[in-house]
């Protein structure tokens, strides 16, 4: 009888502290960690990524962080096949790996088996889009995709074009749009932990914690990689926290205007995510609240993964 492969999810919004109960819980289990965030995968994007240093790492091993350079290009279908190598390789190794997330729709995809299609774009509809770029400005293609994919859009920046051609071409014709059941079945044997906290709470945290990437170096740290050759166009640079920094090294923004700008964009995000996770109802969620501190939260989610895979 074949047996389903296992892994342990852990989500939730941006500054919940999914870092620290994915680190402490594979360090209890002597697991390893599979990174979920789509920014995490680029080298020398460390500190508007929030990305865990090696000290912070503790001895665990991380995959799929600093896999690309901050110019290539990365998706979904990419994330898709390397983390579900991973898996079976961790799993094969009598170990049940713990992906930390961040990225909504890279998470669900995995955990829920998404088929791609690999239909062609349209060069019609391509054509047509870039007519109307030329007519109606940037801010106008913008538009059209927040009415079709306010998700997407809040991601790109008025300004990306190209990949906003991109993404109306994927919502006209149907390519790589993933194939989701409607049911949300587990294609694996999975724990999925989503931690949440009060609303307020989280923005003031998001907002500590923007104010100390400033702090660390965030405008050295965007200045030092478009010196290197990183363009502004990069997918890379359209994350939160690199495109408005970007606009004030261009002399576009003031640096106040640009950290409002930071914390604002990252709180809405705050909110995507907990939205598109509140589509996955196998997750058990954990208000951290809850917790009188850390440790009787993680002793909370060890006796829930216990319970799930029969461990001690």
């Amino acid at each position: 009888m074949l047996t389903m492969e296992q892994v342990i999810a852990i989500i939730g919004p941006t500054a919940v502290g999914k870092t620290k109960v994915g680190i402490d819980l594979a360090k209890h289990l002597s697991t390893e960690i599979i990174s979920g965030d789509s920014m995490l995968i680029y080298r020398g994007m460390n500190i508007g990524t929030a990305k865990p240093d090696i000290a912070e790492r503790s001895g665990i091993r991380h995959h799929l962080i600093d896999i690309r350079g901050a110019n290539d290009e990365y998706c979904v279908v990419d994330f898709q096949k390397m983390a579900g190598e991973l898996i079976y390789r961790i799993n094969s190794q009598q170990h049940i790996p713990i992906l930390v997330g961040g990225t909504g729709l890279y998470v669900k995809s995995l955990l829920e088996g998404f088929k791609f299609s690999p239909i062609a774009g349209s060069d019609q509809l391509r054509n047509r889009l870039t007519e109307l770029v030329k007519v109606h400005g940037n801010e106008y293609l913008h538009n059209m995709l927040a009415k079709v994919e306010p998700v997407v859009a809040a991601r790109l920046h008025p300004n990306d074009q190209r990949r906003i051609i991109r993404a109306l071409e994927i919502h006209f014709t149907g390519e790589d749009v993933p194939n989701e059941a409607k049911s949300s079945e587990l294609i694996y044997d999975a724990v999925v932990i989503g931690l949440t906290m009060d609303r307020q709470k989280l923005y003031d945290r998001i907002n500590q914690r923007v104010d100390l990437m400033i702090r660390s170096g965030l405008v050295e740290e965007v200045d030092a990689l478009l010196k290197t050759g990183v363009s502004p166009g990069a997918q890379s640079m359209q994350g939160i926290g690199y495109k408005e920094i970007v606009l004030y090294l261009q002399g576009k923004v003031e640096l106040p205007a640009a950290i409002d700008k930071i914390k604002q964009a990252t709180r809405n995000f705050a909110k995507r995510q907990l939205t598109w996770y509140r589509k996955m109802p196998y997750t058990c969620w954990v208000d951290v609240d809850n917790y009188k501190n850390h440790a009787t939260l993680m002793e909370y989610i060890y006796n829930h993964i216990a319970g799930k895979f029969n461990r001690e």
